[in-house]
Protein backbone atom coordinates (compact mmCIF):
# COMPACT_ATOMS: atom_id res chain seq x y z
CA UNK A 1 0.00 0.00 0.00
CA UNK A 2 2.99 2.56 0.75
CA UNK A 3 4.00 2.03 -3.01
CA UNK A 4 0.27 4.02 -4.54
CA UNK A 5 0.09 6.02 -0.94
CA UNK A 6 3.28 7.49 -1.82
CA UNK A 7 2.66 7.74 -5.83
CA UNK A 8 -0.99 9.08 -5.32
CA UNK A 9 0.73 11.62 -2.55
CA UNK A 10 3.11 12.94 -5.31
CA UNK A 11 0.06 13.38 -7.72
CA UNK A 12 -1.41 15.41 -5.62
CA UNK A 13 1.02 17.69 -4.57
CA UNK A 14 1.56 18.20 -8.69
CA UNK A 15 -2.02 19.23 -8.32
CA UNK A 16 -1.92 21.48 -5.74
CA UNK A 17 1.10 23.31 -6.75
CA UNK A 18 0.73 22.59 -10.87
CA UNK A 19 0.06 26.13 -13.19
CA UNK A 20 -1.44 23.99 -16.01
CA UNK A 21 -4.82 23.55 -16.75
CA UNK A 22 -7.89 21.61 -14.69
CA UNK A 23 -8.04 19.36 -17.55
CA UNK A 24 -4.74 18.38 -18.24
CA UNK A 25 -4.64 17.45 -14.18
CA UNK A 26 -7.88 15.75 -14.48
CA UNK A 27 -6.83 13.66 -17.00
CA UNK A 28 -3.60 12.31 -15.53
CA UNK A 29 -5.96 11.24 -12.78
CA UNK A 30 -7.70 9.24 -15.49
CA UNK A 31 -4.66 8.17 -17.53
CA UNK A 32 -3.32 7.29 -13.26
CA UNK A 33 -6.65 5.03 -12.29
CA UNK A 34 -6.20 3.08 -15.76
CA UNK A 35 -2.70 2.08 -15.14
CA UNK A 36 -3.80 1.13 -11.82
CA UNK A 37 -6.64 -1.52 -13.07
CA UNK A 38 -4.45 -2.45 -15.96
CA UNK A 39 -1.84 -4.00 -13.09
CA UNK A 40 -4.70 -4.83 -10.83
CA UNK A 41 -6.84 -6.68 -13.33
CA UNK A 42 -4.97 -7.08 -16.84
CA UNK A 43 -1.69 -6.88 -17.09
CA UNK A 44 -0.68 -9.55 -14.57
CA UNK A 45 2.16 -10.93 -13.52
CA UNK A 46 -0.14 -14.08 -12.37
CA UNK A 47 -2.96 -15.55 -15.03
CA UNK A 48 -5.65 -14.31 -12.39
CA UNK A 49 -6.38 -10.85 -10.37
CA UNK A 50 -5.71 -11.57 -6.54
CA UNK A 51 -9.27 -11.29 -4.61
CA UNK A 52 -8.05 -12.27 -1.17
CA UNK A 53 -9.79 -9.74 0.96
CA UNK A 54 -6.40 -7.39 1.64
CA UNK A 55 -5.95 -7.15 -1.69
CA UNK A 56 -9.75 -5.83 -2.17
CA UNK A 57 -9.35 -3.84 1.07
CA UNK A 58 -6.03 -2.40 -0.63
CA UNK A 59 -7.60 -1.49 -3.77
CA UNK A 60 -10.36 0.06 -1.86
CA UNK A 61 -7.75 2.68 -0.07
CA UNK A 62 -6.39 3.36 -3.62
CA UNK A 63 -9.21 4.47 -4.65
CA UNK A 64 -10.68 6.94 -1.74
CA UNK A 65 -7.25 8.67 -2.06
CA UNK A 66 -8.42 8.69 -6.15
CA UNK A 67 -11.46 10.19 -5.29
CA UNK A 68 -9.45 12.92 -3.23
CA UNK A 69 -7.67 14.08 -6.07
CA UNK A 70 -10.92 14.29 -8.14
CA UNK A 71 -12.43 16.68 -5.75
CA UNK A 72 -9.50 18.87 -5.19
CA UNK A 73 -10.01 19.75 -8.88
CA UNK A 74 -12.85 22.60 -9.27
CA UNK A 75 -15.24 21.35 -12.03
CA UNK A 76 -16.57 24.86 -13.34
CA UNK A 77 -12.80 25.61 -14.71
CA UNK A 78 -13.87 22.61 -17.00
CA UNK A 79 -15.03 22.43 -20.30
CA UNK A 80 -18.44 20.41 -21.22
CA UNK A 81 -16.46 17.05 -22.25
CA UNK A 82 -14.30 16.92 -19.19
CA UNK A 83 -17.17 17.82 -16.65
CA UNK A 84 -19.31 15.08 -18.00
CA UNK A 85 -15.89 13.08 -17.17
CA UNK A 86 -15.47 14.39 -14.10
CA UNK A 87 -19.10 13.52 -12.95
CA UNK A 88 -19.12 9.99 -14.34
CA UNK A 89 -15.20 9.25 -12.86
CA UNK A 90 -16.47 11.02 -9.28
CA UNK A 91 -19.93 8.37 -9.45
CA UNK A 92 -17.88 5.12 -10.27
CA UNK A 93 -15.25 5.63 -7.56
CA UNK A 94 -17.76 6.11 -5.06
CA UNK A 95 -19.19 3.01 -6.04
CA UNK A 96 -16.49 0.73 -6.12
CA UNK A 97 -15.47 1.99 -2.59
CA UNK A 98 -18.93 1.28 -1.31
CA UNK A 99 -19.13 -2.27 -2.69
CA UNK A 100 -15.88 -2.59 -0.91
CA UNK A 101 -17.22 -1.15 2.14
CA UNK A 102 -20.27 -3.41 2.44
CA UNK A 103 -18.25 -6.33 1.86
CA UNK A 104 -19.56 -7.35 -1.59
CA UNK A 105 -16.67 -9.17 -2.58
CA UNK A 106 -17.70 -11.71 -0.07
CA UNK A 107 -20.29 -12.67 -2.52
CA UNK A 108 -18.48 -13.25 -5.92
CA UNK A 109 -21.92 -15.23 -7.63
CA UNK A 110 -25.57 -14.39 -7.98
CA UNK A 111 -28.68 -16.31 -9.23
CA UNK A 112 -26.45 -16.83 -12.83
CA UNK A 113 -23.23 -17.18 -11.63
CA UNK A 114 -20.04 -16.05 -11.34
CA UNK A 115 -16.44 -16.71 -11.01
CA UNK A 116 -17.38 -20.10 -11.94
CA UNK A 117 -19.11 -19.11 -15.01
CA UNK A 118 -17.31 -16.33 -15.96
CA UNK A 119 -14.06 -18.62 -16.40
CA UNK A 120 -16.47 -21.52 -18.38
CA UNK A 121 -17.65 -18.27 -21.34
CA UNK A 122 -14.21 -16.80 -21.33
CA UNK A 123 -13.15 -20.73 -22.51
CA UNK A 124 -16.30 -20.91 -24.82
CA UNK A 125 -15.56 -17.98 -26.91
CA UNK A 126 -11.17 -18.53 -26.58
CA UNK A 127 -10.13 -18.65 -30.34
CA UNK A 128 -6.34 -19.06 -30.06
CA UNK A 129 -4.19 -18.17 -33.34
CA UNK A 130 -0.95 -18.89 -32.67
CA UNK A 131 1.71 -21.02 -30.05
CA UNK A 132 2.13 -18.21 -28.06
CA UNK A 133 -1.85 -17.93 -27.65
CA UNK A 134 -2.00 -21.35 -26.37
CA UNK A 135 0.56 -21.17 -24.13
CA UNK A 136 -1.44 -18.44 -22.56
CA UNK A 137 -4.23 -20.22 -22.45
CA UNK A 138 -2.61 -23.45 -20.94
CA UNK A 139 -0.98 -20.67 -18.10
CA UNK A 140 -5.07 -19.81 -16.88
CA UNK A 141 -6.29 -23.07 -17.19
CA UNK A 142 -3.10 -24.07 -14.84
CA UNK A 143 -3.63 -21.38 -12.28
CA UNK A 144 -7.75 -21.81 -11.95
CA UNK A 145 -7.18 -24.00 -9.07
CA UNK A 146 -5.55 -21.33 -6.93
CA UNK A 147 -8.08 -18.90 -8.29
CA UNK A 148 -10.76 -21.03 -7.36
CA UNK A 149 -9.62 -21.55 -3.71
CA UNK A 150 -8.91 -18.02 -3.64
CA UNK A 151 -12.42 -17.32 -4.13
CA UNK A 152 -13.76 -20.28 -1.68
CA UNK A 153 -12.02 -18.80 0.55
CA UNK A 154 -13.60 -15.30 0.59
CA UNK A 155 -17.33 -16.93 0.66
CA UNK A 156 -16.04 -19.23 3.48
CA UNK A 157 -15.04 -15.79 5.09
CA UNK A 158 -18.98 -14.34 4.37
CA UNK A 159 -20.13 -17.48 5.83
CA UNK A 160 -18.76 -16.26 8.86
CA UNK A 161 -20.17 -12.78 8.84
CA UNK A 162 -23.64 -13.66 7.85
CA UNK A 163 -22.93 -12.45 4.06
CA UNK A 164 -23.87 -15.01 1.60
CA UNK A 165 -25.78 -15.67 -1.37
CA UNK A 166 -29.67 -16.34 -0.30
CA UNK A 167 -30.48 -19.76 -0.07
CA UNK A 168 -33.27 -19.03 -2.53
CA UNK A 169 -30.92 -18.71 -5.37
CA UNK A 170 -28.89 -21.61 -4.63
CA UNK A 171 -31.08 -24.53 -4.55
CA UNK A 172 -30.33 -27.10 -7.37
CA UNK A 173 -27.48 -24.33 -9.25
CA UNK A 174 -24.57 -26.76 -8.13
CA UNK A 175 -25.49 -28.58 -11.26
CA UNK A 176 -23.82 -26.17 -13.65
CA UNK A 177 -20.77 -26.67 -12.64
CA UNK A 178 -20.91 -30.66 -13.40
CA UNK A 179 -20.13 -30.47 -17.24
CA UNK A 180 -16.55 -29.29 -15.86
CA UNK A 181 -15.74 -32.02 -13.62
CA UNK A 182 -14.76 -34.86 -16.16
CA UNK A 183 -12.97 -38.07 -15.99
CA UNK A 184 -11.44 -37.59 -19.46
CA UNK A 185 -9.61 -34.58 -20.01
CA UNK A 186 -10.49 -34.55 -24.07
CA UNK A 187 -14.71 -34.43 -22.91
CA UNK A 188 -14.48 -31.18 -21.18
CA UNK A 189 -15.35 -27.88 -22.72
CA UNK A 190 -12.29 -26.63 -21.84
CA UNK A 191 -10.25 -29.12 -24.60
CA UNK A 192 -12.60 -27.58 -27.31
CA UNK A 193 -10.25 -25.07 -28.50
CA UNK A 194 -7.43 -27.75 -28.50
CA UNK A 195 -8.66 -30.39 -30.82
CA UNK A 196 -8.82 -28.52 -33.94
CA UNK A 197 -5.44 -26.64 -33.98
CA UNK A 198 -4.38 -24.31 -36.90
CA UNK A 199 -2.12 -25.80 -39.24
CA UNK A 200 0.89 -23.29 -39.22
CA UNK A 201 1.32 -24.59 -35.37
CA UNK A 202 4.09 -27.77 -36.08
CA UNK A 203 2.12 -30.87 -35.48
CA UNK A 204 4.55 -32.01 -32.71
CA UNK A 205 4.53 -28.73 -30.79
CA UNK A 206 0.36 -29.09 -31.19
CA UNK A 207 0.78 -32.78 -29.86
CA UNK A 208 2.61 -31.19 -26.70
CA UNK A 209 0.22 -28.64 -26.89
CA UNK A 210 -2.64 -30.91 -26.30
CA UNK A 211 -0.66 -33.01 -23.59
CA UNK A 212 -0.29 -29.96 -21.32
CA UNK A 213 -4.07 -29.07 -21.89
CA UNK A 214 -4.71 -32.65 -20.96
CA UNK A 215 -2.87 -32.46 -17.77
CA UNK A 216 -3.81 -28.76 -16.70
CA UNK A 217 -8.08 -30.34 -17.22
CA UNK A 218 -6.97 -33.24 -14.95
CA UNK A 219 -4.85 -31.62 -12.29
CA UNK A 220 -6.37 -28.03 -12.29
CA UNK A 221 -9.59 -27.05 -13.76
CA UNK A 222 -11.50 -30.79 -12.91
CA UNK A 223 -10.26 -30.82 -9.18
CA UNK A 224 -11.39 -26.83 -8.73
CA UNK A 225 -14.95 -27.44 -9.83
CA UNK A 226 -15.04 -30.90 -8.02
CA UNK A 227 -13.80 -28.77 -4.98
CA UNK A 228 -16.20 -26.23 -5.67
CA UNK A 229 -19.21 -28.19 -5.42
CA UNK A 230 -17.91 -30.43 -2.60
CA UNK A 231 -18.21 -26.87 -0.79
CA UNK A 232 -21.28 -25.64 -2.15
CA UNK A 233 -23.44 -28.82 -1.16
CA UNK A 234 -21.58 -29.42 1.85
CA UNK A 235 -20.72 -25.67 3.22
CA UNK A 236 -22.07 -23.05 1.25
CA UNK A 237 -25.80 -24.27 0.89
CA UNK A 238 -26.51 -25.15 4.33
CA UNK A 239 -24.96 -22.05 5.90
CA UNK A 240 -26.70 -19.97 3.54
CA UNK A 241 -28.59 -17.04 4.73
CA UNK A 242 -32.59 -17.95 3.97
CA UNK A 243 -34.07 -14.75 4.39
CA UNK A 244 -34.28 -14.14 0.31
CA UNK A 245 -33.76 -9.75 1.14
CA UNK A 246 -30.61 -8.15 1.60
CA UNK A 247 -31.76 -6.42 4.40
CA UNK A 248 -31.65 -9.67 6.93
CA UNK A 249 -27.42 -9.34 6.64
CA UNK A 250 -25.35 -6.84 7.99
CA UNK A 251 -25.95 -3.68 7.48
CA UNK A 252 -28.45 -5.09 4.41
CA UNK A 253 -31.10 -1.98 5.05
CA UNK A 254 -28.15 0.63 4.69
CA UNK A 255 -26.59 -1.21 1.56
CA UNK A 256 -29.67 -1.33 0.00
CA UNK A 257 -30.29 2.56 0.15
CA UNK A 258 -26.59 2.64 -1.39
CA UNK A 259 -27.85 -0.03 -4.13
CA UNK A 260 -31.19 2.35 -5.00
CA UNK A 261 -28.83 5.41 -5.01
CA UNK A 262 -26.40 3.96 -7.82
CA UNK A 263 -28.50 2.03 -9.99
CA UNK A 264 -31.25 5.17 -10.16
CA UNK A 265 -28.51 7.66 -9.61
CA UNK A 266 -30.90 9.61 -8.62
CA UNK A 267 -31.65 10.31 -4.63
CA UNK A 268 -34.39 7.87 -4.51
CA UNK A 269 -35.86 5.96 -1.21
CA UNK A 270 -36.54 2.70 -1.60
CA UNK A 271 -40.04 3.78 -0.18
CA UNK A 272 -39.91 6.02 -3.16
CA UNK A 273 -38.93 3.42 -5.91
CA UNK A 274 -42.00 0.81 -4.25
CA UNK A 275 -44.56 3.83 -4.46
CA UNK A 276 -43.60 4.92 -8.07
CA UNK A 277 -43.93 1.01 -9.19
CA UNK A 278 -47.39 1.10 -7.55
CA UNK A 279 -48.54 3.62 -9.78
CA UNK A 280 -46.79 2.42 -13.14
CA UNK A 281 -48.66 -0.88 -12.71
CA UNK A 282 -52.07 0.41 -12.17
CA UNK A 283 -51.20 2.97 -15.54
CA UNK A 284 -49.82 -0.06 -17.21
CA UNK A 285 -52.55 -2.82 -16.47
CA UNK A 286 -55.03 -0.23 -17.47
CA UNK A 287 -53.40 0.04 -20.59
CA UNK A 288 -53.79 -3.92 -21.09
CA UNK A 289 -57.43 -3.76 -20.19
CA UNK A 290 -57.91 -2.08 -23.10
CA UNK A 291 -56.38 -4.51 -25.64
CA UNK A 292 -58.56 -6.86 -23.93
CA UNK A 293 -61.54 -4.62 -25.34
CA UNK A 294 -59.68 -4.23 -28.56
CA UNK A 295 -59.73 -7.86 -28.78
CA UNK A 296 -63.00 -8.40 -27.57
CA UNK A 297 -61.91 -11.30 -25.60
CA UNK A 298 -64.49 -12.59 -23.15
CA UNK A 299 -62.65 -13.81 -20.22
CA UNK A 300 -60.89 -12.53 -17.45
CA UNK A 301 -57.42 -10.83 -17.32
CA UNK A 302 -55.88 -13.78 -15.55
CA UNK A 303 -57.99 -16.02 -18.39
CA UNK A 304 -56.14 -13.91 -21.12
CA UNK A 305 -52.92 -14.63 -19.72
CA UNK A 306 -53.41 -17.81 -19.49
CA UNK A 307 -54.07 -18.20 -23.12
CA UNK A 308 -50.96 -16.43 -23.95
CA UNK A 309 -48.98 -18.46 -22.00
CA UNK A 310 -50.48 -21.87 -23.39
CA UNK A 311 -51.63 -21.31 -26.68
CA UNK A 312 -48.68 -22.83 -29.10
CA UNK A 313 -49.67 -20.14 -31.75
CA UNK A 314 -47.69 -17.91 -29.44
CA UNK A 315 -44.59 -20.22 -29.17
CA UNK A 316 -41.78 -21.01 -31.58
CA UNK A 317 -41.86 -24.63 -32.86
CA UNK A 318 -38.12 -25.02 -32.99
CA UNK A 319 -34.70 -23.24 -32.18
CA UNK A 320 -33.88 -21.87 -35.81
CA UNK A 321 -37.61 -20.74 -35.89
CA UNK A 322 -36.87 -18.54 -32.56
CA UNK A 323 -33.96 -17.11 -34.06
CA UNK A 324 -35.26 -16.04 -37.95
CA UNK A 325 -38.41 -14.62 -36.14
CA UNK A 326 -35.77 -12.44 -33.77
CA UNK A 327 -33.83 -11.64 -36.71
CA UNK A 328 -36.43 -10.44 -38.83
CA UNK A 329 -37.33 -8.05 -36.37
CA UNK A 330 -34.02 -7.08 -35.96
CA UNK A 331 -33.67 -6.23 -39.67
CA UNK A 332 -37.05 -4.55 -39.56
CA UNK A 333 -36.05 -2.40 -37.01
CA UNK A 334 -32.59 -1.16 -38.94
CA UNK A 335 -34.24 0.05 -41.44
CA UNK A 336 -36.26 2.57 -39.71
CA UNK A 337 -33.29 3.92 -37.60
CA UNK A 338 -31.89 6.39 -40.35
CA UNK A 339 -35.64 8.02 -39.63
CA UNK A 340 -34.98 8.42 -35.52
CA UNK A 341 -31.07 8.66 -35.48
CA UNK A 342 -28.38 11.17 -37.00
CA UNK A 343 -25.49 9.03 -35.94
CA UNK A 344 -25.02 4.73 -36.20
CA UNK A 345 -22.27 2.46 -35.21
CA UNK A 346 -19.76 1.60 -37.42
CA UNK A 347 -19.63 -2.18 -35.77
CA UNK A 348 -22.53 -4.40 -36.83
CA UNK A 349 -24.15 -6.68 -34.66
CA UNK A 350 -25.45 -10.72 -34.96
CA UNK A 351 -28.06 -12.75 -33.94
CA UNK A 352 -26.95 -16.18 -31.98
CA UNK A 353 -28.38 -18.20 -28.86
CA UNK A 354 -27.78 -18.20 -25.19
CA UNK A 355 -24.67 -20.08 -25.18
CA UNK A 356 -25.71 -23.73 -23.43
CA UNK A 357 -24.16 -23.47 -20.12
CA UNK A 358 -25.96 -20.40 -19.03
CA UNK A 359 -29.65 -21.15 -21.05
CA UNK A 360 -31.13 -23.18 -18.32
CA UNK A 361 -31.20 -20.44 -15.66
CA UNK A 362 -30.89 -17.42 -17.78
CA UNK A 363 -32.99 -14.65 -18.99
CA UNK A 364 -35.31 -14.48 -22.89
CA UNK A 365 -32.74 -12.29 -24.23
CA UNK A 366 -29.36 -10.22 -23.52
CA UNK A 367 -26.78 -8.44 -25.52
CA UNK A 368 -23.55 -9.02 -25.67
CA UNK A 369 -21.16 -6.35 -26.33
CA UNK A 370 -18.59 -6.42 -29.70
CA UNK A 371 -15.32 -5.01 -29.51
CA UNK A 372 -14.13 -3.02 -32.74
CA UNK A 373 -10.69 -3.33 -31.85
CA UNK A 374 -10.68 -7.40 -31.77
CA UNK A 375 -12.75 -7.28 -34.91
CA UNK A 376 -16.13 -8.59 -32.82
CA UNK A 377 -19.82 -8.15 -33.55
CA UNK A 378 -21.84 -7.44 -30.96
CA UNK A 379 -24.52 -10.21 -30.99
CA UNK A 380 -28.02 -10.31 -29.85
CA UNK A 381 -28.49 -13.55 -27.89
CA UNK A 382 -31.96 -15.51 -27.61
CA UNK A 383 -32.74 -18.10 -25.31
CA UNK A 384 -33.68 -21.15 -27.00
CA UNK A 385 -33.80 -23.26 -23.65
CA UNK A 386 -37.56 -24.04 -23.19
CA UNK A 387 -39.16 -22.88 -26.12
CA UNK A 388 -42.60 -23.37 -24.31
CA UNK A 389 -41.47 -20.22 -22.26
CA UNK A 390 -40.26 -18.34 -25.11
CA UNK A 391 -43.56 -16.46 -26.35
CA UNK A 392 -42.91 -14.51 -29.95
CA UNK A 393 -45.29 -11.47 -29.19
CA UNK A 394 -43.06 -10.03 -26.79
CA UNK A 395 -39.79 -10.56 -29.18
CA UNK A 396 -40.16 -7.24 -31.30
CA UNK A 397 -40.19 -5.88 -27.75
CA UNK A 398 -37.17 -7.77 -26.99
CA UNK A 399 -35.09 -7.08 -29.98
CA UNK A 400 -36.11 -3.45 -29.49
CA UNK A 401 -34.75 -3.37 -26.13
CA UNK A 402 -31.47 -6.20 -26.64
CA UNK A 403 -30.23 -5.24 -30.23
CA UNK A 404 -31.63 -1.86 -31.77
CA UNK A 405 -32.19 1.04 -31.34
CA UNK A 406 -31.27 -0.06 -27.38
CA UNK A 407 -28.05 -1.78 -26.39
CA UNK A 408 -26.12 -2.30 -29.42
CA UNK A 409 -26.65 1.04 -30.25
CA UNK A 410 -26.14 2.68 -27.06
CA UNK A 411 -23.20 0.46 -26.04
CA UNK A 412 -21.12 0.65 -29.77
CA UNK A 413 -21.81 4.32 -29.99
CA UNK A 414 -20.19 4.85 -26.93
CA UNK A 415 -17.31 2.07 -28.00
CA UNK A 416 -16.50 4.60 -30.76
CA UNK A 417 -16.63 7.97 -29.26
CA UNK A 418 -13.14 9.95 -29.71
CA UNK A 419 -11.53 12.37 -28.07
CA UNK A 420 -12.78 11.11 -24.14
CA UNK A 421 -11.00 9.19 -21.64
CA UNK A 422 -10.38 5.44 -21.97
CA UNK A 423 -12.75 4.23 -19.25
CA UNK A 424 -15.97 6.29 -20.82
CA UNK A 425 -15.68 3.98 -23.83
CA UNK A 426 -16.58 0.79 -21.53
CA UNK A 427 -18.48 2.58 -19.09
CA UNK A 428 -22.21 1.42 -17.84
CA UNK A 429 -24.55 2.49 -15.44
CA UNK A 430 -28.07 0.60 -15.62
CA UNK A 431 -29.91 3.42 -15.23
CA UNK A 432 -28.91 4.97 -18.53
CA UNK A 433 -28.46 2.09 -20.11
CA UNK A 434 -30.81 -0.21 -19.07
CA UNK A 435 -33.32 2.87 -19.05
CA UNK A 436 -32.19 3.97 -22.72
CA UNK A 437 -33.29 0.00 -23.76
CA UNK A 438 -36.70 0.54 -22.39
CA UNK A 439 -37.39 3.74 -24.29
CA UNK A 440 -36.06 1.90 -27.21
CA UNK A 441 -39.08 -0.51 -26.28
CA UNK A 442 -41.65 2.09 -25.86
CA UNK A 443 -39.94 4.17 -29.58
CA UNK A 444 -40.59 1.27 -31.12
CA UNK A 445 -44.75 2.40 -31.01
CA UNK A 446 -43.63 5.05 -33.21
CA UNK A 447 -40.86 3.15 -35.21
CA UNK A 448 -44.53 0.82 -36.57
CA UNK A 449 -42.42 -2.01 -35.15
CA UNK A 450 -45.67 -3.90 -33.54
CA UNK A 451 -47.63 -5.60 -36.00
CA UNK A 452 -50.27 -7.35 -34.00
CA UNK A 453 -52.54 -6.28 -30.54
CA UNK A 454 -50.54 -9.43 -29.01
CA UNK A 455 -47.28 -8.22 -30.07
CA UNK A 456 -48.28 -4.35 -28.21
CA UNK A 457 -49.50 -6.67 -25.45
CA UNK A 458 -46.24 -7.98 -25.04
CA UNK A 459 -44.67 -4.83 -25.04
CA UNK A 460 -47.03 -3.93 -22.34
CA UNK A 461 -46.41 -6.90 -20.07
CA UNK A 462 -42.34 -6.00 -20.72
CA UNK A 463 -43.02 -2.64 -19.95
CA UNK A 464 -45.46 -3.93 -17.01
CA UNK A 465 -42.51 -6.70 -15.92
CA UNK A 466 -40.63 -3.75 -15.38
CA UNK A 467 -42.73 -1.84 -13.41
CA UNK A 468 -43.22 -4.92 -11.25
CA UNK A 469 -39.62 -4.95 -10.48
CA UNK A 470 -40.34 -1.49 -8.48
CA UNK A 471 -42.06 -3.01 -6.69
CA UNK A 472 -40.37 -6.30 -5.95
CA UNK A 473 -37.34 -5.62 -5.62
CA UNK A 474 -37.68 -3.20 -2.52
CA UNK A 475 -40.49 -5.66 -1.68
CA UNK A 476 -38.18 -8.53 -1.16
CA UNK A 477 -34.98 -7.12 0.53
CA UNK A 478 -36.26 -4.18 2.63
CA UNK A 479 -40.29 -5.07 3.22
CA UNK A 480 -40.27 -8.62 3.99
CA UNK A 481 -41.37 -9.96 1.26
CA UNK A 482 -40.58 -14.04 0.44
CA UNK A 483 -39.86 -15.68 -2.69
CA UNK A 484 -42.91 -17.02 -3.66
CA UNK A 485 -44.79 -13.59 -3.15
CA UNK A 486 -42.69 -11.62 -5.05
CA UNK A 487 -43.31 -14.94 -7.83
CA UNK A 488 -46.83 -14.66 -7.51
CA UNK A 489 -47.28 -10.85 -7.95
CA UNK A 490 -45.31 -11.00 -11.69
CA UNK A 491 -47.24 -13.86 -12.96
CA UNK A 492 -50.67 -12.11 -11.98
CA UNK A 493 -49.52 -8.84 -13.48
CA UNK A 494 -47.46 -9.85 -16.53
CA UNK A 495 -47.89 -11.97 -19.62
CA UNK A 496 -44.16 -13.85 -18.65
CA UNK A 497 -43.86 -17.65 -18.29
CA UNK A 498 -43.87 -18.99 -14.73
CA UNK A 499 -40.43 -19.99 -15.73
CA UNK A 500 -39.28 -16.21 -16.56
CA UNK A 501 -41.10 -15.02 -13.42
CA UNK A 502 -39.08 -17.29 -11.55
CA UNK A 503 -35.51 -16.77 -12.61
CA UNK A 504 -36.75 -13.21 -13.12
CA UNK A 505 -37.25 -13.45 -9.26
CA UNK A 506 -33.97 -14.98 -8.19
CA UNK A 507 -32.01 -12.93 -10.52
CA UNK A 508 -33.58 -9.64 -8.24
CA UNK A 509 -32.58 -11.70 -4.85
CA UNK A 510 -28.69 -11.85 -6.16
CA UNK A 511 -28.74 -8.56 -7.80
CA UNK A 512 -30.34 -6.10 -5.29
CA UNK A 513 -31.44 -2.83 -6.13
CA UNK A 514 -30.36 -3.66 -10.14
CA UNK A 515 -33.77 -4.46 -11.26
CA UNK A 516 -34.92 -0.86 -10.59
CA UNK A 517 -32.69 1.20 -12.82
CA UNK A 518 -34.86 0.19 -15.49
CA UNK A 519 -38.26 1.92 -15.40
CA UNK A 520 -36.52 4.44 -13.39
CA UNK A 521 -34.08 5.35 -15.99
CA UNK A 522 -37.02 5.01 -19.11
CA UNK A 523 -39.28 7.15 -17.45
CA UNK A 524 -36.32 10.08 -16.82
CA UNK A 525 -35.88 10.17 -20.36
CA UNK A 526 -39.30 10.31 -21.48
CA UNK A 527 -39.49 12.93 -19.47
CA UNK A 528 -36.52 14.91 -20.76
CA UNK A 529 -37.93 14.13 -23.91
CA UNK A 530 -41.65 15.72 -23.11
CA UNK A 531 -39.42 18.49 -21.41
CA UNK A 532 -37.32 19.42 -24.72
CA UNK A 533 -40.55 18.70 -26.91
CA UNK A 534 -42.58 21.06 -24.77
CA UNK A 535 -39.97 23.68 -24.95
CA UNK A 536 -39.23 23.66 -27.89
CA UNK A 537 -42.38 23.06 -30.64
CA UNK A 538 -41.34 23.29 -34.20
CA UNK A 539 -37.94 23.38 -33.24
CA UNK A 540 -37.64 20.18 -31.85
CA UNK A 541 -36.04 17.02 -33.83
CA UNK A 542 -36.31 13.53 -32.83
CA UNK A 543 -33.01 12.63 -34.72
CA UNK A 544 -30.66 15.57 -32.91
CA UNK A 545 -32.26 14.89 -29.51
CA UNK A 546 -31.39 10.86 -29.68
CA UNK A 547 -27.83 11.46 -30.90
CA UNK A 548 -27.80 13.81 -27.76
CA UNK A 549 -28.81 11.33 -25.05
CA UNK A 550 -26.49 8.95 -26.65
CA UNK A 551 -23.80 11.38 -27.40
CA UNK A 552 -21.55 11.81 -24.34
CA UNK A 553 -21.63 7.57 -23.49
CA UNK A 554 -23.05 6.15 -20.16
CA UNK A 555 -23.83 9.07 -17.84
CA UNK A 556 -25.78 9.55 -14.35
CA UNK A 557 -29.07 10.70 -15.09
CA UNK A 558 -28.28 13.98 -13.43
CA UNK A 559 -25.94 14.64 -15.99
CA UNK A 560 -28.20 13.78 -18.70
CA UNK A 561 -31.15 16.21 -17.18
CA UNK A 562 -28.38 19.32 -17.40
CA UNK A 563 -27.32 18.03 -20.79
CA UNK A 564 -30.66 18.21 -22.20
CA UNK A 565 -31.36 21.49 -20.14
CA UNK A 566 -28.05 22.97 -22.27
CA UNK A 567 -29.33 21.75 -25.51
CA UNK A 568 -32.54 22.89 -25.18
CA UNK A 569 -30.79 26.50 -24.30
CA UNK A 570 -28.77 26.26 -27.38
CA UNK A 571 -31.67 25.48 -29.61
CA UNK A 572 -33.95 28.17 -28.76
CA UNK A 573 -31.11 30.88 -29.03
CA UNK A 574 -31.25 30.10 -33.29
Amino acid sequence: MKIFTTTLSLLFAVILGAQTPAERLLHQLFEHDQAFLKKEFYELETPFPAVAEADELRRADFYRQELALLQAIDPTLLERNDRVSYELFGFILQERIAETEYGAYLVPLNAEGGWYTDFALEADGWRPKTADDYRRLLRRMAAFRNYAAENIRLMETGLKRGRTAPYDILRGKETIVDAFITERPDDSPFFKPFRQMPAAIPADLQDSIRTAARVAISQSLAPAYREFRKFWTEKYLPGAVRAPGIAAQPRGRAYYEERVRYFTTLNMTPEEVFETGQREVARIRAEMEAILRELKYAGSFADFLRFLRTDPQFYPASPRALLMEGSYYAKKIDGKLPQYFGKLPRNPYGVSPVPDILAPTYTAGRYSPGNPKAQRAGFYWLNTYNLPARPLYALPALTLHEAVPGHHLQISLAQEMENVPEFRRNAYLSAFGEGWALYGEWLGKEMGIYETPYEHFGRLTYEMWRACRLVVDPGIHVMGWDREKAIQFMTENTALSLHECTTEIDRYIGWPGQAVSYKIGELKIRDLRAKAEKELGDKFDIRAFHDLVLSEGTVPLYVLENLVDEWIAQIKKK
